[in-house]
């Protein structure tokens, strides 16, 4: 393996401190930045940590002063807004500058849930039924949507917005939190059928030719009765909470290998209909009546130690330092005109229907 120079590109207050001694890492907000920078250096590669916020110049700065081989991109954000991650690595594209983890274009499609669930819709992947509600607007909940509802941010991701609250069950509820989404969140809303079930997820790893992980389950059938079983911001982020209610993530038992397979063959059909690249997270809901359902794309999902994604990928045979030196790899060679929806299978015209 040869050395490589790679800039670590992550939020300006996100950078690890050079000694760690005395801190919970499992509890530092910067935990994954700490995973990748200090993996990759006991690996070889030289690194450097570059917190960026409202300045691209450093970046600019850093490329022209230090001449990376490749951004590592952990931003999940620029400026305080999400959607403008796109805009980051597309300005990496124009320094000729390699980097981590998805395109632009995969980025802006996945990140508008919107816009996502409207593709994978015209791929005849199956999705709850949903709406959109733009900033501003009042919702107008068709007939044929059907309630219980679950309301969230349209392109925000790491469960922001989502609570009980969230899932609600008449139109008043459903106003007050399309309300909430838009005033508090600051995005707009999407509304969708919210199917009962069990929380599954896929990792995608590739540009072309594709890797994926075996299924693992966010497991949540202790949390109490009267609770829905949902990925809150306290089931995914609390650890007092998980631990009092036994919330845990690992290796989906009790699937049909029909199932897995299914799952597997549709994570990356919406890999492809996305145009994603690096690596990415399927969410899926499985229904007691064993009907599957997209939920969302994430691309670049979190890499820390012992997350979904990197727990998956052990199963699939890449422990944490061969992750991220396949991520690197796939980096190194993916190229912006070489897009992977390129080899998408044509889809059925839909004229007559």
């Amino acid at each position: 393996m040869k050395p490589l120079r790679v800039l670590v590109l992550m939020h300006e207050d996100l950078v690890p401190p050079g000694s760690v001694e005395g801190i919970d890492l499992a509890a530092a907000e910067w935990k994954t930045e700490y995973d990748v920078v200090s993996t990759l250096r006991e690996m070889g590669h030289e690194v450097r940590p570059l917190g960026v916020q409202h300045d691209l110049g450093v970046i600019r700065q850093a490329v022209d002063e230090w001449k990376p081989h490749i951004a590592f991109n952990l931003l999940e954000e620029f400026s305080g807004v999400a959607v403008y991650d796109q805009n980051v690595v597309s300005y990496l594209e124009l320094l000729k500058v390699p980097y981590s983890g998805c395109n632009p274009r995969g980025l802006m499609l996945a990140r508008d849930k919107g816009v996502a669930k409207k593709i994978l819709y015209y791929h005849r992947i199956s999705i709850p039924e949903f709406v959109t509600v733009p900033l501003g607007r009042s919702v107008k909940r068709p007939k044929e949507l059907a309630f219980p509802l679950i309301v969230k941010s349209v392109s925000e991701e790491a469960s922001l917005g989502i609570s009980q609250a969230s899932i609600v069950d008449d139109d008043g509820k459903l106003q007050d939190r399309v309300r909430f989404i838009h005033q508090s969140v600051g995005t707009g809303a999407l509304v969708e059928r919210y199917v009962e079930g069990r929380e599954l997820y896929v990792g995608v790893m590739g540009n072309r030719r594709l890797q994926v992980f075996p299924v693992w389950e966010l497991d949540m059938s202790r949390l109490p009765d009267e609770a829905r079983k949902i990925a809150t911001a306290r089931v995914k982020w609390n650890r007092s909470y998980q631990k009092k209610y036994g919330v845990r993530s690992g290796a989906a038992a009790d699937l049909t290998e029909s199932q897995r397979q299914t799952l597997h063959d549709v994570a990356k059909r919406v890999y492809r209909s996305l145009g994603l690249s690096g690596y990415a997270r399927i969410d899926f809901r499985l229904d007691p009546a064993g009907r599957i359902y997209v939920l969302e794309a994430n691309p670049n999902p979190q890499i820390a130690k012992a997350e979904d994604f990197t727990d998956s990928a052990a199963g699939a045979g890449f422990p944490y330092p061969a992750l991220l030196q396949r991520i690197l790899d796939l980096g190194l060679r993916w190229h912006p005109h070489a897009t992977p929806s390129d080899r998408t299978t044509p889809v059925p015209s839909r004229v007559g229907e």
